[in-house]
């Protein structure tokens, strides 16, 4: 079917680990558009058979990079795609009751509650959202800062929605979704165009981001290559402290040690920390009293004690040996409040949330990403930046090297290379911004929650065609409404007892606009 086939292009190229982000706002739009000019069945179809097809994208990635089960990879896009499927279903429905405003606000707003349910209730967090598609789309990208990753996802399956609303058969209505539609779009683009609007002052600290590829596993710091690496690491770090760097952060897991061999890091890292004072983030793979942990550590350009955070969120199936850490960590810089946090946290749009209701105006994130997804696992760490209003700095082993500023502006950001090392350096913005989203959460996804169950609740998609009785006031007489309701305002009127006249009132009820179904509401019914 053509529409199915243009939507699974345009979702193929709209999604996916490097999407383009128009396709996005034009995937949904032919199945929609097809939904109510055919039968539910082949609308439910057409919808699941694109989002599938435009899904195939992201096969190898969850077999062949992460590493999923195959039996969870099609559960997750094949459940998916059902969803999608009910969804389109849902906007049909809505659109041949002439419910046009209904019908474009169901898809956004189910699509939402969906995302949102699912980074609360699996260990993946976020990750799965249509928002990072359009995060290099900063005008599109600030309307995060005020409701999150949600209001992306709603206008990328809004706008596609209201157009089909639009561009129904013999529908009423189109004025108020039109001008709802552009409303709703106006607003968030003059929003976004006035928060690009307001400048960064730079400060004069700096900050320096270094990796390499040329050890894939971690390195333990007992061997010859460990404490090679060291050395490696140790003098470019001594080199960027004296070009007036204050910070240096390295990737995830660049080193292995346990509580007696942690010393071989921690002592050259120190000294050269408090010599050149310059704060120091290493991430590592700890093993202390029988438990392995992703951790960071922070060594202090004061000297002080060694700073250590431990990665919360840990990567289903990978990283089922460590053990969670619990607890936020800060760099101790006086008149400063700067985070830590390790690559797949960045997922988690809480935990980052919250560590600006704790004052962090930046947060440092060593990291480690699988090559192919070097874009969009930066893109979303850079969103969780501009929905709380803070700079995001990520150094990443097989990925991306990328500073970003309160509203997602790429300040730096360069591509690791194999054997080679590879840095950027930059300063960083000053502050931090006040985000709505920082203040009240996830209040659209809420929002969207509920119009999504009051759509299908209030009116039930999915009527049972029995024959219905009315029992008209005053009189005898019933009309009998036919379940199938294939004429709008038809009806079938009966007589109890034979010989007494139908009244007239009751002839008839066919109205302008009102269909059979509408005026069988109003109506006390009664199955035969």
């Amino acid at each position: 079917m053509l529409a199915a086939a243009m939507s699974a292009t345009l979702f193929y190229f709209g999604t996916g680990v490097r999407p383009m982000p128009w396709c996005t706002w034009l995937a949904p739009l032919p199945v929609l558009v097809l939904a109510p000019r055919v039968s539910a069945r082949t609308a439910f179809t057409a919808a699941c058979a694109a989002w599938l097809g435009g899904e195939t994208v992201m096969w190898g990635y969850f077999l062949d990079t992460l590493r999923i089960p195959a039996a969870i990879a099609v559960a997750v896009i094949v459940g998916s795609a059902l969803v999608f499927g009910l969804v389109v279903l849902a906007a049909r429905v809505l659109t041949l009751r002439r419910h046009l405003l209904m019908a474009a606000g169901v898809v956004p707003a189910a699509w939402v509650a969906l995302e949102y349910t699912m980074s609360v209730t699996t260990p993946n967090g976020a990750w799965w959202s249509l928002a990072y598609t359009q995060a290099d789309v900063l005008p599109v990208l600030q309307v995060t800062s005020a409701a999150g990753p949600w209001g992306v996802t709603f206008l990328v399956m809004g706008v596609p929605a209201a157009a089909a609303a639009l561009l129904a058969p013999g529908a009423a209505g189109r004025l108020r979704v039109a001008l709802a539609a552009a409303a709703i779009l106006a607003v968030a683009l003059t929003y976004g165009a006035w928060q690009l609007h307001m400048p960064d002052g730079v400060q004069q600290e700096k900050v320096a981001l270094i990796a390499t590829d040329r050890q894939i596993d971690p390195e333990p710091v007992t061997t010859s290559a460990g404490r090679d690496l060291i050395g490696q690491y140790a003098s470019r770090i001594a080199a960027f402290a004296e070009a007036g760097v204050r910070v240096v952060v390295l990737p995830e897991k660049t080193f292995a040690a346990d509580g007696k061999s942690l010393p071989l890091v921690a002592t050259p890292l120190s000294h050269l920390a408090a010599e050149h004072h310059v704060d120091i983030i290493v991430g590592l793979v700890l093993t202390q009293g029988g438990d392995e942990r992703n951790a960071a550590i922070d060594f202090p350009a004061d000297g002080g004690r060694p700073v250590f955070y431990f990665k919360r969120h840990l990567i289903p199936g990978i990283e089922h040996k460590f053990t969670p850490g619990d607890a936020d960590a800060f760099v101790p810089s006086p008149g400063q409040r700067w985070a830590i946090a390790i690559c797949f946290d960045m997922d988690f749009p809480g935990l980052v949330r919250d560590y600006r209701g704790s004052g962090a105006t930046v947060v440092f994130v060593p990291a480690w990403d699988f090559g192919r997804d070097a874009w969009l696992h930066s893109r979303m760490a850079i969103t969780r930046g501009v929905e709380n209003g803070f700079t995001v700095v990520r150094a990443a082993r097989q990925g991306a090297l990328t500073v970003s500023d309160p509203h997602g502006r790429v300040l730096a950001e360069a591509r690791t290379n194999g054997a080679s090392f590879v840095s950027v350096t930059t300063s960083l913005p000053r502050g931090a911004v006040s985000t709505l989203y920082t203040k009240f959460g996830d209040w659209l996804a809420w929002i969207c929650i509920s119009n999504a169950l009051e759509s299908v609740g209030a009116r039930p998609l999915v009527r049972c065609h029995f024959r219905y009785v009315f029992q008209a006031p005053r009189s005898s007489e019933r009309i009998c409404a036919s379940s199938a309701f294939k004429k709008a305002g038809s009806v079938t009127l009966k007589r109890d007892s034979p010989g007494r006249p139908t009244p007239s009132r009751y002839r008839s009820h066919r109205k302008e606009g009102v269909s059979a179904c509408s005026f069988a509401r109003d109506m006390r019914w009664y199955s035969l």
